[in-house]
C-alpha cells in the first residue's frame, strides 16, 4: 500500500462520523424523517457505507484509474528499483492497461525485455507473481543458457523411472498398493548400485585378464534353470575368479629370477578387491537402508493426526497448474481414492467393541497363530527331508528338487494364512496386512535359516572338481530363479484365471484384489537371496535387476487388467517405513550376519577360486598388509591403524551402534514434533473457543444497546 491510497482512503473516509451523526439525528426526529426503502442508507448498511453512497470499490477503481493517466503523461521509476510488494500498476503486471495504444504483442514484447532488464532471482519471483497461465509464462521467460538450463530441469520429474505409471497406480488403487512399486523401486536401486560396484572392481577386470580355462561346456538351455553346466566356469560364480595381481608379469613365474626389473604399472589385486567391493558394496547398501528409514520415520510420522487432513485434501488438494485432459483426469482419481482412504481410516478408529467381543476375538487370534506356527515347523520338517535326500542323488535334473519345494511351499502357505485371516475378521485392513506380513515372513525366515546352516555345514551337492562357494552360488541362483517364475504363475492363476472364472463363470462383476503382503514378502525374500549370494555369485544382482525390472511391468500390467482397488480403502502412510523396516532387519542384518561368519571363520576351497590356501577370507586383508609393509616401511601408520581399527571388532559394534542412534533419535525427534504439533492444535482450538465466547459477549452487548435506544 502507497502513501497516496492511504491519504486517498482518508480523504474519502474523514466524513463517515457525520454520515453516523445524520443517522442518529434522523433516527432522533422519529417519523418525522424516515428512510425510504429505496434509498442508500436502506440498501446498505451504515457502517459499510462510504460518503455519498460510494462503496471501496468504487474508491479503488477511481485510484486505478488516476495512477493509469499518470503513467501515461510522467515516466516510471526503473523495475529494479521497485520492491516485489509494490502496485501491479507500477510494475506492468497488467497488459490490458491502455488496449488504444499498443497490441498484446506490443506489451508481451514490453514485459519481455523488463525481465531481460532483471536479475534472475527477480525475474524468477516476477514471473511466480503474475497472475498468467504456465503457458503464457513460459512464453514470456527469456530464452538462452539459463532458459534452457530451467527447462532441463523441469524435465527432471519426467525423468524418473515409471513417474507416470506411479501416479496412474497411485490415482486408481491408492497409497496402499502404491505402497508396493515404491518398494520395488527401491530394491532396483540397491541391485543396480551394487551390481556397478561389482562390475567396475571385479567383473570387468577379471573379464579383462581371464584366467586359464579349463574346457567349455556345450550351451543347452537347461542352465538357465539350473546355473550349472556351461555357467560354471563362468563369470557368475566365485571359482572363475584367480588368486593372482593383475597385471603383475611376475604373478605366472615361479621363478623370481627370471621376472623383468621394470615394475608393473598397476598391479591389481584380485582376492583383496573381490572382498573389499563385497563389503563396500554392503557398507553403501546399509548406508542408503539407514537414510531411506530415518526419511520415511520422518515422512509417515511427522504429522501427529489426521484430523484435518480431510478439509485439506478437499479445499487445498487440487493442482491448478494442470492442464492435461491426461492428468487432470488422474489427479480427480488420485483425489477420490485419498479422500475414501480418509473416511475409511476415520470409520475404523471410531468402532468400538464390548469386553466379550474382545475375549473372543483373542481366542480367535491365538488359535491362528497356533496354527499358522503348526504350519511353519512342517515346513521346516519337509525342507529338511527333502535336502538330506537330495545328497544321496547326484543327477543333475534333481537340484531343481529343493528350490520347487522351498517355492511351492512360499506359494500356497499365504493362501492358508488368509483363509485364516477371514476367521479372524480383523476390522482394520492396516492390522490384517501386518498379520499377513508377519506369519509370511516367520515361514521364510525360518527356511532361510535352514538353507543357510546346511550351506555353512557345505552340504551341498557338489562335484569333486567345483568349488563349495560355486555350489552355494548356484543353489542361490537357482533359488531366484524359481522364486521369479513361481511369483509369474501366481500372478497368472491368481489375477487372470481367477478374473476370468468370477466374470464368464460365476457372472459377478468384481476383480480380485491385490495381495499386498504376500507381494511384497516376495520382494524380500528375492532380495534376501541376492544378499546373501552376492559373496557365491557376483552378478546375482544384476540377475536380480533383471527380474525387478520384469516384475514391475508383468505386475503393472496384471494390476491394471485384472485387479480392482480395494474394497475397504485404507491410508498406507506408514506401510513404506515397515517395508523400509522389515528389508533391514531381518532381511539385511541376517545376510550381513551370514556373508561376516563366512568371511571370518569359513575356510575357503583349496583348489579354485580367490582365497585359495587360505584359512579365511579375511586373511587375504592381513597378507596384504604384510606385503606392503614390507614393500614400503614408510607407512607404518597404514599397518597401525588396520591392526587397531580393521582388525579390532569393537569398530564394527560401535559402527552398528551409531547406525541404530541415528535411527533412535529420529524417532525421538518425531515423536517430540509429534506432542509440539498436538500441543499446538489444542492451543488454537482453545484460542478458537476463545473467540467464539467474545463474539457472542459482543453480540450481547450490542443487542442491550440497541434496546436501550
Amino acid at each position: 500500500m502507497h502513501t497516496s491510497f492511504h491519504q486517498l482512503i482518508q480523504e474519502q473516509s474523514s466524513l463517515v462520523e457525520a454520515v453516523l451523526e445524520l443517522e442518529m439525528q434522523a433516527r432522533g426526529r422519529g417519523k418525522n424523517s424516515p428512510i425510504l426503502p429505496c434509498s442508500p442508507m436502506a440498501a446498505h448498511p451504515p457502517a459499510l457505507l462510504l460518503p455519498a453512497g460510494r462503496s471501496r470499490g468504487a474508491i479503488i477503481s477511481q485510484y486505478y484509474n488516476r495512477t493509469a493517466r499518470l503513467r501515461r503523461r510522467s515516466s516510471r521509476p526503473p523495475l529494479q528499483q521497485l520492491c516485489h510488494t509494490a502496485r501491479p500498476s507500477l510494475r506492468q503486471y497488467d497488459l490490458e492497461t491502455d488496449p488504444a495504444r499498443a497490441t498484446l504483442e506490443d506489451k508481451r514484447s514490453l514485459l519481455v525485455k523488463e525481465l531481460l532488464s532483471l536479475s534472475p532471482s527477480q525475474r524468477s519471483h516476477m514471473l511466480l507473481t503474475v497472475p498468467l497461465s504456465l503457458a503464457e509464462k513460459r512464453s514470456l521467460s527469456p530464452q538462452g543458457c539459463r532458459g534452457l538450463w530451467y527447462r532441463l530441469l523441469s524435465l527432471l520429474p519426467a525423468a524418473k523411472p515409471w513417474h507416470y505409471a506411479l501416479k496412474q497406480i497411485g490415482g486408481r488403487f491408492g497409497s496402499s498398493v502404491l505402497s508396493y512399486f515404491l518398494f520395488l523401486k527401491t530394491l532396483l536401486m540397491f541391485n543396480i548400485i551394487s551390481f556397478l560396484i561389482l562390475l567396475v572392481f571385479v567383473v570387468a577386470l577379471q573379464a579383462a585378464y581371464p584366467p586359464a580355462s579349463t574346457s567349455p561346456q556345450s550351451f543347452t538351455g537347461l542352465e538357465l534353470l539350473t546355473g550349472a553346466g556351461y555357467f560354471t566356469h563362468s563369470l557368475l560364480y566365485y571359482g572363475y575368479y584367480s588368486n593372482d595381481t593383475l597385471n603383475d608379469p611376475c604373478a605366472s613365474r615361479p621363478n623370481d629370477s627370471a621376472c623383468p626389473l621394470a615394475a608393473p604399472p598397476f598391479p591389481y589385486n584380485m582376492p583383496l578387491a573381490y572382498v573389499f567391493s563385497v563389503g563396500v558394496s554392503f557398507l553403501v547398501t546399509c548406508v542408503l537402508l539407514v537414510y531411506s528409514l530415518s526419511c520415511s520415520f520422518r515422512e509417515s510420522y511427522r504429522v501427529g493426526s489426521s484430523a484435518g487432513d480431510l478439509a485439506i485434501k478437499v479445499f487445498c488438494a487440487w493442482d491448478f497448474k494442470v492442464i492435461q485432459r491426461r492428468s487432470v483426469k488422474l489427479q480427480c482419481e488420485n483425489i477420490c481414492t485419498q479422500l475414501k482412504e480418509l473416511l475409511a481410516d476415520q470409520q475404523s478408529r471410531s468402532r468400538s467393541l464390548s469386553l466379550c467381543q474382545r475375549l473372543g476375538h483373542f481366542a480367535v487370534l491365538l488359535l491362528a497363530w497356533a496354527l499358522s506356527l503348526s504350519t511353519v515347523l512342517g515346513c521346516v520338517l519337509a525342507v529338511h527331508y527333502f535336502s538330506e535326500h537330495m545328497h544321496a542323488v547326484s543327477q543333475e535334473a534333481i537340484l531343481l528338487v529343493l528350490p520347487f519345494m522351498v517355492s511351492l511351499l512360499n506359494m500356497l502357505m499365504p493362501h492358508l494364512y488368509n483363509l485364516l485371516a477371514t476367521r479372524e475378521k480383523q476390522d482394520s485392513p492396516v492390522a490384517q496386512v501386518y498379520v499377513a506380513i508377519c506369519r509370511n515372513l516367520i515361514l521364510k525366515m525360518v527356511v532361510l535359516g535352514l538353507l543357510c546352516y546346511q550351506w555353512l555345514s557345505r552340504r551341498v551337492v557338489c562335484s569333486t572338481e567345483e568349488c563349495w562357494e560355486t555350489c552355494v552360488g548356484q543353489d542361490l541362483y537357482r533359488f531366484v530363479v524359481m522364486d521369479f517364475i513361481f511369483t509369474l504363475l501366481d500372478t497368472f492363476f491368481r489375477e487372470l484365471v481367477w478374473r476370468l472364472i468370477l466374470e464368464n463363470k460365476l457372472k459377478r462383476k468384481q476383480k480380485p484384489e491385490f495381495d499386498i503382503a504376500q507381494n511384497v514378502l516376495e520382494l524380500i525374500y528375492g532380495q534376501t537371496l541376492t544378499w546373501l549370494g552376492v559373496l557365491f555369485a557376483p552378478l546375482l544382482p544384476a540377475v536380480q535387476t533383471l527380474k525387478l525390472l520384469l516384475l514391475f511391468y508383468i505386475k503393472k500390467t496384471s494390476l491394471m487388467k485384472n485387479c480392482q482397488s480395494p474394497s475397504k480403502p485404507w491410508q498406507a502412510s506408514h506401510m513404506s517405513t515397515v517395508f523400509i523396516t522389515l528389508l533391514f532387519f531381518p532381511s539385511f542384518l541376517g545376510a550381513a550376519i551370514f556373508l561376516s561368519y563366512t568371511i571370518w571363520s569359513v575356510q575357503p576351497s583349496e583348489t579354485c577360486g580367490p582365497f585359495q590356501g587360505l584359512e579365511n577370507i579375511y586373511e587375504s586383508g592381513k597378507t596384504w598388509v604384510q606385503v606392503l609393509e614390507k614393500s614400503n616401511p614408510n607407512i607404518t601408520w597404514f599397518v597401525w591403524v588396520h591392526q587397531h581399527l580393521v582388525e579390532n571388532t569393537f569398530l564394527l559394534f560401535f559402527v552398528s551402534g551409531v547406525l541404530l542412534a541415528v535411527i533412535y533419535f529420529n524417532i525421538q525427534v518425531v515423536r517430540g514434533q509429534q506432542r509440539i504439533i498436538c500441543l499446538l492444535k489444542e492451543q488454537i482450538a482453545n484460542e478458537g473457543q476463545d473467540k467464539i465466547y467474545l463474539i457472542q459477549k459482543l453480540h450481547s452487548v450490542y443487542g442491550q444497546r440497541e434496546r436501550c435506544t
